[in-house]
């Protein structure tokens, strides 16, 4: 890998592409430790302070998690990248089902490129409801827990408060706007996959402040998570590279006076086929209990809760419980099958290859090559939806055994985070050993 790195940097255009995302990771980061305006950002620290004290957690980490720690700091770019992917997957999932979006989807780069509109004007409209939804819990502290700190948002300045938070949250939304651009950018100019090296970005930010406070705590565990935290990352990256390679055969065939066909290939079906969606899918679900329990909160005049209240702050909201553990383990392994069976279809498969002179040997083409492909398919996912689900449960597993007041309450080698920040980094790399390939390609003659 640092090989690839060191070629690309003697490479001059590949150079400028490289010093060029890093230019447009700078302006990231620095949009996220802006403040937006109308907030104090005194008593934002103070907030986060008795937050990080009170070994919170949830859905607030995990998307402080995705913005670089902006979402609690109410930066500029405090929405991250999280809006952009929530639209993304609405969209994939709504092409499966409004025919509209599978012919466009099918009809190449033209429909592409509608269907990126369509998930642009998507973003924004969720960054408007995210905004206000994140500002609306920011003032009455529920952003943090519910934890006793001052005002973030102050009254009484002379402006009216409708004017405050209106623009707050403009100010927000149009902050996911440029992020999208940003990402596009990197894009089309830099090294690619623009928006997950933002999201590499944003995780790999907070990794060195939370190896500091294990290292302050305990040097002896600083060591003991580095260790165990490479055995995790070669986990992943074996894991996230592993694939069941189905041989293909075509035929040979004449169009014209040329001969095309009897080559071998073969369809790489990998075994994580649903990448980290599944983990995002039953993170928000695990949280939707969380949420109600907000509205039939007990007032403060004596009232008892009932039992159902009492049953799910007692098992849900605490992510150390082995009953929230074990149905966000079942959820992740539900929602891998689900999403493959609606991204991945055999059908179409075969269907494909009967079209062009292509079939598995030793099977026949059409329907019994489709229930092949679906047969391996179901094979595969399960370990792929178990090594999701096992990454996932390290956290609440170490903060369990540790009784949460441990240094491994923010152990960084678990869950979402090393899933992508190790599935964008093999990614990336593939992307800039192929670019050199192609300017190093020697041909017969020299």
């Amino acid at each position: 890998m640092l090989s690839a790195f060191l070629s690309a940097f003697r490479t001059p255009d590949l150079r400028k592409k490289l010093l060029f995302t890093l230019g447009i990771i700078a302006i990231y980061r620095l949009g996220a430790t802006i403040p937006s305006p109308g907030v104090s950002y005194v008593a934002v620290q103070q907030c986060i302070d008795i937050f990080s004290g009170a070994n919170e957690s949830g859905v607030f980490t995990l998307l402080n998690l995705f913005s670089g720690g902006a979402l609690l700091q109410l930066s500029v770019f405090a929405l991250g990248i999280m809006p952009y992917i929530t639209a993304s997957i609405i969209l994939q999932l709504l092409t499966q089902v409004i025919p509209r979006l599978e012919q466009l989807r099918k009809e190449g780069q033209p429909g592409q490129a509608k269907i990126t509109q369509y998930t642009r004007y998507l973003t924004l409209g969720l960054a408007v409801l995210q905004a206000s939804a994140f500002v609306a819990l920011a003032r009455t502290g529920q952003l943090f827990g519910g934890a006793d700190c001052p005002d973030v948002i102050p009254t009484g300045t002379g402006i009216p408060e409708w004017l405050t938070l209106g623009i707050l949250v403009m100010t927000m939304t149009a902050g996911t706007g440029v992020i999208m651009w940003l990402g596009e950018l990197i894009t089309d100019r830099g090294v690619g996959n623009g928006m997950s090296v933002l999201i590499f970005t944003s995780i790999a930010a907070r990794l060195p402040a939370e190896g500091w406070q294990i290292f302050q705590q305990s040097k002896w565990t600083f060591v003991g998570v580095l260790g165990f935290g490479v055995l995790v990352i070669t986990l992943v990256a074996f894991m996230e590279q592993a694939q069941r390679r189905v041989p293909v055969q075509y035929a040979k065939r004449m169009i014209g006076r040329r001969m095309y066909g009897g080559t071998s290939t073969y369809i790489p079906m990998k075994v994580n086929q649903a990448g980290v969606i599944p983990i995002i899918f039953a993170s928000s679900l695990l949280y939707l209990p969380t949420l109600g329990l907000q509205f039939f909160a007990p007032t403060a005049d004596g009232e008892t809760p009932g039992k159902v209240y009492q049953w799910i702050d007692r098992h849900l909201v605490d992510m150390t419980d082995p009953v929230h553990i074990a149905l966000y383990f079942l959820l992740i392994i539900f929602f891998t099958y689900f999403y493959v069976s609606i991204t991945f279809n055999p059908t179409e498969m075969a269907d494909n290859m009967k079209k062009y002179g292509g079939f598995v040997p030793g099977i026949r083409p059409g329907k019994p090559t489709s229930e092949y492909l679906d047969f391996i398919l179901s094979r595969i996912t399960l370990p792929g939806a178990l090594y999701l689900a096992i990454i996932s449960i390290l956290p609440n597993l170490l903060v369990g055994f540790t009784g949460g007041q441990n240094p491994l309450q923010n152990f960084p080698f678990g869950g979402t985070a090393v899933l992508i920040m190790v599935g964008v980094g093999l990614e990336t790399v593939k992307q800039i050993e192929s670019q050199l390939m192609q300017r190093h390609y020697e041909g017969f003659l020299r």
